[in-house]
C-alpha cells in the first residue's frame, strides 16, 4: 500500500472516539478563563441586579415583585414605557431610511470613495457621545450658528428654541446610531451578487423591479440586524435624553439614570434595568431566528 494509500484510509473508529474525547477534556479547559472572566463580570452582576429588584424596602410589605408591578400598572410607568418603545421605534425606521440609500451608494456607485465614506462613518464613533451631543448645543442653541445665520440672513425675526424641542432628541440619536445601521446593511450588500441584478434586467426587469424583487429580499438580513441594533441601542441610549429636548422626551434609561443619583431608589432602577434586559433579549432571540430561517432558506 502506497502511502497516499495509508492517507487515505480513514482512522478506526475508536481512534475517532478516542480523538473526539480528546477534544471534549481539552475544549472546555480552555475556555474556564473565557467562561470565569462572563461569569464574574456580566453573570454575577446581572443576578445582582435581579437580587436587588426583588428585595428592595418596598418588598417586604407588598411581595418581591411590587417595582415590577408598580412598573407595568402605574399610568406615569407605563406612559414612560411606551414613550421609550415610540422613540426606539421612529428612530429605528429614520435610521433604515437614510442609512439604506447609503449603504447601497458605498457597495454599487462609490467605488474608491468607498474608504472616504467608511472613514466618515467611523470617525464620529472614536468622539465621545457627550462631545457630539454638546455639538448640537453649539448648533442649535438660541445664539448658536444657526439661529446667529437666520436672523442675520433676514429668514428670522428672532431665533427659535429648536434645542428644547422633542425633534432635537430624534435628530441627536439619528446621528449617533445611522453608522451602525449603514456598517450593518453595507456588510450584506457586499455579498449579493451583481449577476443576479445583471440577469434581471437582462430579462427585462427595470431598475426598481430589480431592486424589489432582487437586492431588498437578499439584503433583509443586514436590514433584521441593523434594525435590531439600533432599537437595542436607542433602549438604552439616556444621555441624548438628558442634554437634548429640555426634558421633554423622557424615557425608561432616562428615569433609571434619575433612580439612581436623585431618588437612590436602587431596587425600582435595578427593576427597569431588568425589564429592558428581557426586551433587549427579546430582540436578540428574534434575530437569531430570523437569521436562521434565512440560511435554512439559502
Amino acid at each position: 500500500m502506497t502511502s497516499e494509500a495509508i492517507a487515505a484510509t480513514p482512522a478506526p473508529a475508536s481512534a475517532r472516539r478516542r480523538s473526539r474525547g480528546r477534544f471534549r477534556l481539552a475544549g472546555p479547559s480552555w475556555a474556564w478563563p473565557v467562561l470565569a472572566f462572563l461569569a464574574l463580570f456580566f453573570v454575577l452582576p446581572l443576578a445582582a441586579n435581579v437580587l436587588r429588584s426583588i428585595t428592595g424596602p418596598e418588598t417586604v410589605a407588598a411581595g418581591p415583585f411590587v417595582y415590577y408591578v408598580k412598573l407595568l400598572t402605574d399610568a406615569y410607568y407605563a406612559g414612560v414605557l411606551f414613550e421609550t418603545f415610540k422613540v426606539a421605534i421612529l428612530t429605528t425606521i429614520a435610521c433604515l431610511i437614510i442609512g439604506y440609500p447609503v449603504s447601497y451608494f458605498m457597495v454599487r456607485y462609490a467605488g474608491r470613495w468607498n474608504a472616504l465614506i467608511v472613514f466618515c462613518l467611523i470617525a464620529p464613533l472614536l468622539t465621545s457621545i457627550i462631545m457630539r451631543t454638546f455639538g448640537w448645543n453649539v448648533l442649535f442653541a438660541r445664539r448658536g450658528l444657526m439661529n446667529t445665520w437666520l436672523v442675520q440672513s433676514g429668514l428670522l425675526e428672532r431665533p427659535l428654541n429648536i434645542l428644547n424641542e422633542p425633534i432635537m432628541v430624534y435628530i441627536g440619536l439619528i446621528h449617533v446610531l445611522v453608522p451602525f445601521m449603514v456598517l450593518s446593511i453595507t456588510s450584506v450588500l457586499q455579498g449579493v451578487d451583481v449577476r443576479l441584478e445583471e440577469s434581471a434586467r437582462i430579462l427585462g426587469a427595470g431598475k426598481l423591479s430589480t431592486f424589489v424583487r432582487i437586492t431588498l429580499p437578499l439584503s433583509l438580513d443586514g436590514i433584521a440586524t441593523g434594525c435590531i441594533l439600533v432599537f437595542v441601542l436607542t433602549n438604552g441610549s439616556f444621555l441624548t435624553m438628558l442634554l437634548l429636548g429640555g426634558g421633554k422626551v423622557t424615557t425608561l434609561s432616562l428615569l433609571i439614570y434619575q433612580q439612581f443619583n436623585l431618588t437612590q431608589d436602587v431596587g425600582f432602577a435595578a427593576a427597569m434595568g431588568n425589564v429592558l434586559l428581557v426586551f433587549a433579549l427579546i430582540c436578540l432571540a428574534l434575530q437569531a431566528r430570523f437569521v436562521r430561517r434565512e440560511g435554512v432558506k439559502a
